[in-house]
């Protein structure tokens, strides 16, 4: 084994993470959908060959490149807390094929009941597998925990669809084509605050700059986990508000109506290309590693900040999740 390059940090970030266009640069990176291929045993090593270099020790011949390239499919693979591999549907680089899949079949079976249901629940199915994987690892859940937040988020996600598409029968056909979003929109407000029910009970791992544990925080957990919740709807926006308007120009024209069967296809590709930029935008839109100013802390766990450092810590920092 050969020595990392003098000076050489695997672990810090490539681009300026306090600006959204260096998180813009992090999450282009590491939501590359063509990393879904890559084969578990490359992960492998590029996780063995990330955690060699944290050491000090790469093999010989490495170059930067190459542990850039590690490095990539490490973060895209595996989760930042535990350094376990994630399963494929979760992470986040599954959210271009998988979200656009669904995205573009919700946009297209919209008018039915039954179709509304199914691919509301096929959703919400996938929604809460991804919550699951991108939660702080530091707070277990219970399978019982899950599957209330799967039930509820399901639950509330089919109870506006429904209510919504009868409800805009008689609407203007946009509105209709508008419901979707709706659903998944109300649906994440559940979701994501349900399946991470555990650390707004017990609080998440807050540090100092240097990474040192102070404590934990629920107030720190309500904050990041309302910023993915407005991250998770940012992501849909886009694609679920403006395609819409898209096809219901669209289907007006001879042609469009010759090809009805095309209509789904077309609706996911366009999706995609949605997504391809939205995910990591919206991944961007708030720091990962979140800061909560002490002042704003319980009061307890600011007073025992307090108590041991004095004024040094001005702000705590913590994993906010995706």
């Amino acid at each position: 084994m050969a020595a990392v390059p003098l000076g050489f940090n695997i672990d810090a970030p490539r681009w300026d993470q306090s600006t959204f266009v260096g998180r813009l640069k992090h999450f282009l990176n590491i939501t590359d959908p063509r990393t879904v291929l890559v084969p578990e045993e490359e992960l492998d090593r590029a996780k063995a060959l990330v955690e060699g270099c944290r050491v000090g020790l790469v093999p010989p011949g490495s170059s930067q490149d190459q542990l850039f390239y590690a490095k990539k499919l490490y973060d895209s693979a595996f989760h930042p807390d535990s350094g376990e591999k994630m399963n494929l549907i979760g992470r986040m680089s599954f959210q271009v094929p998988g979200g656009m899949a669904l995205t573009g079949c919700m946009l297209q079976f919209y008018r039915t009941v039954p179709a509304v249901v199914f691919w509301q629940w096929v959703n919400q199915s996938f929604n809460a597998i991804v919550n699951y994987t991108n939660r702080n690892a530091a707070s277990p859940i219970s399978l019982r925990q899950i599957g209330v937040a799967y039930v509820t988020a399901t639950s509330t996600a089919l109870a506006t669809a429904v209510g919504l598409n009868l409800y805009t029968k008689r609407a203007p056909p946009l509105l209709a084509r508008w419901v979707p979003f709706a659903a998944v929109a109300a649906a994440n407000c559940v979701n994501i605050p349900m399946m991470r029910q555990q650390e707004i009970i017990n609080g998440v791992t807050v540090t100092d700059d240097d990474n040192n544990e102070l404590g934990h925080s629920r107030r720190a957990a309500a904050k990041g986990i309302a910023q993915v919740v407005v991250s998770r709807i940012t992501m849909a926006a886009p694609g679920m508000i403006i395609l819409p308007i898209i096809m219901e120009r669209l289907e007006k024209f001879p042609f469009m109506q010759r090809i009805r069967v095309l209509h789904g296809p077309l609706q996911v590709l366009l999706c995609g290309g949605f997504l391809l930029f939205m995910v990591p935008a919206a991944c961007a839109l708030f720091p990962q590693r979140c800061s909560l100013a002490l002042a704003d802390l319980e009061p307890e766990l600011r007073d025992s900040i307090v108590a041991k450092h004095g004024d040094k810590v001005p702000y705590v920092y913590f994993n906010k999740g995706l």
